[in-house]
């Protein structure tokens, strides 16, 4: 791999989580700690403050295990992919931003969250999420059961206008029945993960 180090022999290295994709941290790597990392598998810097090498978790024990290694296109920064051992930031938290490192599903972590406050908040006058819930797991579950029928319909036809707008009724829905039953998007993926192995 080619790389350019800048006039002080360094290269930014960007440490992003393989499975979360959440970026972690910042180092500088110089020849050296590259070299370190590639023979060791975990992750290595190049510490300006302290003049030398520093393998993150050397004292912690909270190590980030090398998964990869991309430059970008100028060849002069790297994205690190790394599965974190415990948290990142030496303030003991999951990055170096303050932010735990969790699975984000963009969007649909932001759904969830807005069904989330409507249940919360109760206001069946005025939320179809919240009036939902107050029917009853039992109609949630239901409405679930109609909407993928409405997308199976629609699959078989042509129209799809129609197929992607039931779809996308029966996860919202499917987000709802999630919430109703204590789970979300995490607790799924979790389980999904469980029958790669």
């Amino acid at each position: 791999m080619e790389i350019k180090f800048d006039e002080k022999g360094l290269v930014p290295a960007i440490i992003q989580d393989a499975e979360t994709k959440n970026v972690l941290m910042l180092g500088y790597m110089n020849q050296e700690a590259f070299d370190k990392t590639i023979s060791t598998n975990k992750v290595t810097f190049y510490s300006r403050s302290k003049n030398r090498l520093w393998t993150k978790g050397e004292e912690s024990g909270n190590f980030l295990e090398l998964v990869s290694i991309k430059n970008d296109c100028d060849k002069d920064t790297l994205l690190i992919q790394t599965k974190p051992v415990g948290p990142t930031c030496h303030k003991g938290t999951g990055n170096c931003w303050g932010e735990e490192n969790t699975e984000n599903f963009g969007f649909l972590s932001t759904l969830e969250n807005v069904i989330a406050e409507r249940v919360k908040n109760k206001d069946v006058q005025k939320s179809y999420v919240a009036s939902l819930f107050a029917k009853g797991i039992n109609k949630v579950a239901q409405k679930v059961g109609e909407e993928a029928v409405e997308t199976v319909i629609e699959a078989m036809d042509n129209n799809d206008e129609l197929f992607l707008y039931e779809a996308g009724d029966l996860l919202f829905h499917y987000l709802m029945l999630l919430q109703a039953k204590g789970f979300t998007l995490t607790d799924i993926t979790a389980e999904l993960k469980k029958r790669q192995k």
